[in-house]
């Protein structure tokens, strides 16, 4: 793991990589009594065409991670050399990677990647609500094959009954305050045979926000006969800023968009999907992050109703799967973008 200290007098000290091990924390650490911590997701792979290791759009997470360090009154930190960090951290880890580049790859190493958890906690061992004087940076690395599940099956639960966040508060900061109290609820569906959560706000309006840990996009056709991608804008402050959804969104907008076909961020309500599923406009819905990719979404369980969501393509739809074939092929190296970082 790749470690760093602040201090508020001596600021940051010198970063080091040292073997994996459980950390020694007073028990009065901020982190411990007032939730002063943050983390981002990042992934590393290997190039196919070259065999070197590639991190995607890592400036997006040093950015987002600031802002979230800023949230919760931690140290923020030059982006820069976050990027920097990260890519010295996997050029020591990139040895867990199946394919070292110097043979034929196999079908096995073809989606493996290690997912990288860089984190910032609060270590001042002092009671008190007041922003830690202390904290530690840390970098920690897992291999994982890429995530194949079968479609999701989403719960929109009633706003009365459970929010995940709201206008002013953090739910746009990746901080574990947005995770914890949303386990009960998604421990709830999961009896009831749904994989996640389509989290709503505002009960007079019950406006679409995530889909569990991730963002989540709707394609339907308008009244009007126009083809939209349809997700949450970032202006509330009521989703997270994610480094899949904005890629998700840029694509779409150099490929797809056209005089029949548009991007859209805006406020949309579960009522809205119901009514386009009622008149056979919904095309297909997914959701998007870091650890879940592209995940279509085959239903929607809503104040008694089981919606389905068209798959077009069987266990996908042809928007859902076409924009993570462009994803892989970036990410992957099978074709060469700006977006891929080279270690």
């Amino acid at each position: 793991m790749l470690i760093a200290n602040w201090n508020k007098t001596t600021g940051w000290g010198a970063p080091s990589i040292v073997p994996y091990a459980p950390l020694a924390l007073d028990p009065a650490s901020s982190v411990l009594h007032y939730a002063t911590e943050c983390f981002e997701g990042m992934k590393a792979y290997r190039n196919k065409r070259t065999g070197k290791v590639c991190i995607f759009r890592p400036e997006l997470n040093a950015r987002r991670m600031n802002k979230s360090c800023d949230r919760v009154s931690l140290p923020t930190f030059d982006e820069t050399e976050f990027v920097k960090l990260v890519q010295k951290f996997t050029a020591v880890e990139k040895r867990y990677l199946a394919w070292q580049g110097e043979v034929e790859m196999t079908e096995t190493d073809d989606s493996d990647f290690l997912y990288l958890r860089p984190m910032m906690i609060g270590t001042s061992a002092r009671l008190g609500v007041t922003p830690p004087n202390d904290a530690m940076f840390l970098i920690i690395a897992s291999r994982l094959q890429s995530y194949n599940s079968k479609p999701l099956r989403l719960l929109a639960p009633s706003p009365e009954e459970a929010v995940r966040a709201w206008p002013g508060g953090f739910g746009n900061a990746k901080v574990g305050g947005n995770y914890g109290p949303t386990m009960k609820i998604q421990t709830e569906a999961a009896k009831m045979g749904y994989d996640q959560i389509l989290w709503l706000f505002d009960a007079k309006r019950r406006l679409v926000t995530e889909a569990g840990a991730a963002n989540f996009f709707v394609v339907w056709t308008t009244p009007k006969g126009t083809t939209e991608i349809v997700t949450c804008p970032l202006t509330e402050g009521i989703v997270l800023e994610g480094v899949t959804r904005q890629s998700v969104l840029d694509l779409a907008r150099e490929r797809l968009a056209g005089p029949s076909f548009n991007v859209v961020e805006r406020e949309f309500s579960i009522d809205e999907i119901v009514k386009a599923a009622d008149e056979g406009r919904l095309i297909e819905a997914f959701a998007c992050g870091t650890a879940y990719f592209i995940a279509p979404v085959e239903l929607l369980g809503y104040e008694g109703r089981q919606i389905e969501i068209p798959l077009k393509m069987g266990t996908s739809g042809f928007y859902a799967q076409t924009i993570r074939r462009w994803l892989e092929e970036i990410m992957y190296g099978e074709t060469e973008h700006q977006w891929a970082v080279t270690v």
